[in-house]
C-alpha cells in the first residue's frame, strides 16, 4: 500500500509541475499587453503614458526574457507569492482570490451536496418504481440537458423580474457592507437563492439519471441473480446494488468538490456573483496575467487534491481495491 501511494504521489507531483507550467504559458499567448490595458483604463495624459508604461512593465517583471520570467514565477510560487493583480492593482492576487473563495464555497458546496444526496435517493427509488421512473427519468434528462446559463437566465427572468421575488445581481445589497448581522445574512440569502437553484436543478438531474442507470445495471448483474436464486431478501439485494452503484457517484462527487475553487462561470456571470468564475472572466477581459494564472492554480490544486481523495476513498470503501493492492505487493 505504501508503494502504491508513493507512486501515486510521484504522478501527482509531475502532473502539478506540467499543469502549472501550462497555466503560466496560457496568459502569455493572449494578444495585447496587460500594462497598456491598465494605463488605458487609468486615462493618463499622453506624455505620462510612456513613463508609466516603462515603470509598470519593469515592476511586473514583463521586461525580462521569457525564461527568466518563468524562473521568477516558480521562485515566487514557492514563497507563496502569486504576484499583484493588474486589474485590481495594487491588490495581491492571493488576497483577491481569498476574497472570492468564500462566495464559491457558500454557493457550490450546498448545491453539490444537496443535489448529490437528493439525486441519488430519487434515482435509487426510480430504479425500483415504474411510476416514479416515468416521471424522474424524463425530468432528469430535461434538467441535465439544460445549460446552466440558460436556466439561470430563465430563473432570473421569472423569479427576479416578472415576480420580483429575488434580486438578480450581486451577492448582497449594494447598500450594505459584509458583516455578521441578520440584515446582511438575509440579503445574502436572497441573492444566493437563484444561483443556487440553477446549479442544484441541473446537477440533480445528472445524479438521478446516473444512480438510476447504475442501480438497474447492478440488479441485472450475476451476483444479484445468484443472491436471488439463493432466496436472499429483495431488500438485501438492493442494498448490495446500491453500495456498488454509489462508487462511481462518489468519484463524481469528489471531482465536483475539487473544482469548487473554479466557481461556476456561467452562473456567476448571469448573476454578477463575485466568485472565482467571475474573476476569471474579468482577468481575461483585462489581460491580467497574474490573476488569471492564480485562479487556474487554485483549480489545479483543487482537482489534484480531489483525485487524491478519490484514491483514498476507494481504498476505504471498496474491498476489491485493497485486494488488488495486496496482490500487487505480493
Amino acid at each position: 500500500m505504501r508503494r502504491y501511494f508513493g507512486r501515486k504521489l510521484l504522478i501527482y507531483i509531475l502532473t502539478f509541475f506540467l499543469a502549472v507550467t501550462i497555466d503560466w504559458l496560457i496568459p502569455r499567448f493572449m494578444p495585447g499587453n496587460p500594462v497598456q490595458v491598465m494605463l488605458a483604463r487609468a486615462g493618463l495624459r499622453a506624455e505620462a503614458v510612456q513613463v508609466m508604461y516603462n515603470y509598470y512593465t519593469k515592476a511586473f517583471g514583463l521586461d525580462l526574457p521569457i525564461w527568466q520570467q518563468y524562473l521568477q514565477f516558480w521562485n515566487a510560487l514557492f514563497h507563496g507569492d502569486l504576484g499583484t493583480s493588474i486589474y485590481l492593482f495594487p491588490k495581491p492576487v492571493v488576497r483577491v482570490i481569498l476574497d472570492a473563495v468564500p462566495y464559491d464555497i457558500a454557493l457550490l458546496i450546498p448545491a453539490i451536496m444537496l443535489s448529490w444526496f437528493a439525486g441519488n435517493k430519487f434515482g435509487a427509488f426510480a430504479a425500483r418504481s415504474k411510476r416514479l421512473d416515468n416521471t424522474v427519468l424524463p425530468l432528469g434528462y430535461l434538467l441535465t440537458a439544460t445549460p446552466y446559463m440558460w436556466l439561470a437566465i430563465l430563473l432570473a427572468w421569472a423569479l427576479g423580474i416578472v415576480l420580483d421575488i429575488f434580486p438578480i445581481s450581486g451577492a448582497y445589497s449594494f447598500a450594505m457592507s459584509p458583516s455578521f448581522t441578520w440584515p446582511f445574512a438575509w440579503s445574502f440569502l436572497q441573492h444566493w437563492f437563484l444561483p443556487f437553484a440553477s446549479l442544484f436543478l441541473v446537477q440533480f438531474g445528472g445524479w438521478a439519471i446516473g444512480m438510476r442507470n447504475m442501480i438497474i445495471y447492478e440488479l441485472e448483474a450475476d451476483y444479484s441473480h445468484y443472491l436471488e436464486a439463493l432466496g436472499a431478501p429483495r431488500r438485501l439485494i438492493r442494498k448490495y446494488a446500491f453500495n456498488n452503484a454509489i462508487l462511481p457517484q462518489l468519484t463524481g462527487l469528489a471531482l465536483q468538490l475539487g473544482v469548487i475553487v473554479a466557481g461556476a462561470l456561467a452562473t456567476e456571470i448571469v448573476f454578477s456573483y463575485p466568485g472565482i468564475g467571475y474573476l476569471i472572466l474579468q482577468s481575461i477581459q483585462n489581460q491580467d496575467y497574474f490573476l488569471l494564472q492564480g485562479c487556474f492554480l487554485f483549480i489545479i490544486v483543487g482537482v489534484l487534491l480531489a483525485n487524491f481523495a478519490i484514491d483514498i476513498i476507494y481504498v476505504l470503501v471498496d474491498p476489491r481495491t485493497r485486494t488488488g493492492m495486496q496482490g500487487e505487493s505480493a
